[in-house]
């Protein structure tokens, strides 16, 4: 029943003087409304990211040759002489025997053959352009393997895959994009199938049978899109005919689809121990191994990171709105210094003042803080729609908020409320 009363007395005196009371939760309402739209946008980029990754594939495994490190053999040389000398750290330039092989692939895909549900495997020939007659379209050809459309869920509109004899072949045949298919056959993918269209890369002329039409990926739903979309599609061509065009035989890189129910991070570890042996001749190169798993958690680790610190210094902005509301309680208490003197005169006990303006403090922060959290959640969802991510509302950030604007208004609330309850009430009646 006090409690109550008290609330009461606290929104009257409030309406009693609107444009203070207004200006007095202004700091408060920027510094959650900071909070929440910050919060909101990073949970919504963190969970756009990581629904994108995981949609490629939760247990992909990614395995690639990386330059070795020098420091282990530095150590070595160090303890045994006391002396060390600087070396050259400028990065290698892998050699054709440095790459991955088929004959390594296929052992490995053998080793592991309970564990692997596909090989995917790109190479990058270089960018272009498709000419047919005046007509031209930017691409980036690409040379796959037969996994690689598994791997990356790539849909056909018309035609089909390469078949396994145009991937053993090494057939000029090719897979092109429909935004291509625009641009040449006025959008007619029927038509672009077994067409016979030429293409320039790396200034190089070369003629390809359409076998496919596929589907371009929705870019519109990828996080900061609008930074990274490129300008030119991917032109697909098996992987044989990719590497007769630059002349190459080994591999840089591979992507290991797991079965059901295989550890992404253990298989990973197991993929690191059998090429390790392969290259333990190999003084320059190694092969590392890294699932797709633990590439999500340490994204979502750094995002969540990256959030709460900005996040934090937004929070600043709440300190500041806190000694705003002290300030403005301490001007209260003396504009109501008679009132004060009155009720202790009449019976009113130290805690029954001390409460009454701790409670006003709390009702002012709360008041502030619920129209911070409606303006944050305002600006973090146009902000999430201006990056085209899906909205997540940051449901910690409002519980944590409001949790916030109450310990504010009872840590910036009880030194005016203790100086009101200490007041002398003959000195306080006394008080023009």
């Amino acid at each position: 029943m006090i409690i109550y009363e008290n609330i009461r007395l606290a929104l009257f005196s409030l309406k009693a003087n609107k444009m203070r009371a207004l200006l007095t939760m202004l700091g408060i309402i920027i510094g959650i409304a900071s909070v929440i739209a910050i919060m909101t946008l990073g949970d919504s980029v963190t969970q756009t990211v990581t629904d994108n990754m995981s949609s490629i594939g939760a247990n992909n495994v990614t395995v690639s040759i990386q330059q070795r490190s020098s420091e282990d053999e530095e150590d070595v040389t160090a303890a045994i002489t006391g002396i060390s000398f600087g070396e050259d750290d400028s990065a290698k330039e892998p050699e054709e025997s440095d790459y991955i092989t088929r004959e390594m692939l296929q052992q490995f895909c053998e080793s592991y053959e309970n564990s692997i549900r596909t090989i995917s495997i790109s190479e990058k020939v270089g960018t272009g352009e498709v000419q047919q007659g005046a007509r031209t379209s930017g691409i980036s050809v690409l040379g796959t393997s037969a996994g690689y459309f598994m791997a990356n869920d790539i849909d056909v509109l018309a035609g089909h895959y390469f078949t396994q004899r145009e991937f053993d072949n090494g057939e000029r045949v090719a897979m092109i994009a429909q935004d291509v298919v625009d641009d040449i056959f006025d959008g007619d993918a029927e038509a672009a199938i077994g067409s016979k269209i030429q293409i320039m890369v790396n200034d190089k002329y070369y003629d390809f049978i359409v076998s496919g039409v596929y589907a371009e990926a929705d870019n519109s739903t990828m996080p900061l899109a609008m930074m990274f979309a490129g300008q030119t599609s991917d032109f697909y061509i098996p992987l044989r005919t990719a590497q007769a065009i630059d002349h190459s035989s080994g591999f840089s890189t591979f992507t290991v689809m797991t079965k059901d129910g295989v550890n992404a991070d253990d298989f990973a570890a197991d993929t690191e121990a059998f090429f390790a042996n392969l290259y333990r001749n190999n003084r320059d190169f190694e092969v590392t191994a890294t699932s797709l798993s633990s590439i999500v958690s340490m994204m979502e680790s750094m995002m969540d990171t990256i959030t709460t610190a900005i996040a934090f210094i937004a929070a600043i902005a709440l300190v500041v709105g806190g000694i705003g509301v002290m300030n403005i309680m301490l001007v209260s208490i003396t504009e109501r210094t008679r009132e004060i003197g009155t009720r202790k005169a009449l019976g009113a006990p130290n805690s029954s003042i001390r409460l009454q303006f701790i409670i006003e403090s709390i009702v002012i922060c709360i008041i502030g803080g619920i129209i911070g959290i409606i303006l944050g959640c305002i600006v973090g969802m146009a902000a999430a729609a201006y990056v085209r991510v899906s909205t997540v509302p940051s449901l910690r950030s409002i519980c944590i908020s409001l949790g916030f604007s109450m310990a504010i208004g009872i840590f910036f609330g009880y030194y005016p409320a203790n100086k009101a309850a200490k007041l002398n009430p003959i000195d306080a009646l006394r008080y023009e």
